[in-house]
């Protein structure tokens, strides 16, 4: 591997045009890198929120407890 001196050597020795080509790269892996890191970050996540899923309901378990909850507030109402 280079070292920094000689790849800024490099860089120097490019056109202006050039250099901003360099800059749209670098900025390119360093965008790539932070998307592989937040990948890891959910992925290390993922079993967790798996878990928490675990006990959730169906949309169809949902609505037949709000029907049921709705039926008994309407006769509590009518006086049954």
């Amino acid at each position: 591997m280079q070292d920094s001196q000689t790849l800024l050597d490099k860089i120097t020795a490019l056109s202006p045009e050039q250099v901003v080509e360099v800059e749209h790269f670098v900025e390119f892996l360093t965008h790539r890198a932070r998307k592989q890191e937040a990948l890891g970050r959910l992925l290390t996540l993922a079993p967790s929120l798996e878990d928490a899923r675990a006990g959730c309901q169906s949309e169809d378990e949902i609505h037949a407890e709000v029907t049921a909850a709705r039926t008994l507030r309407q006769s509590h109402r009518n006086g049954s």
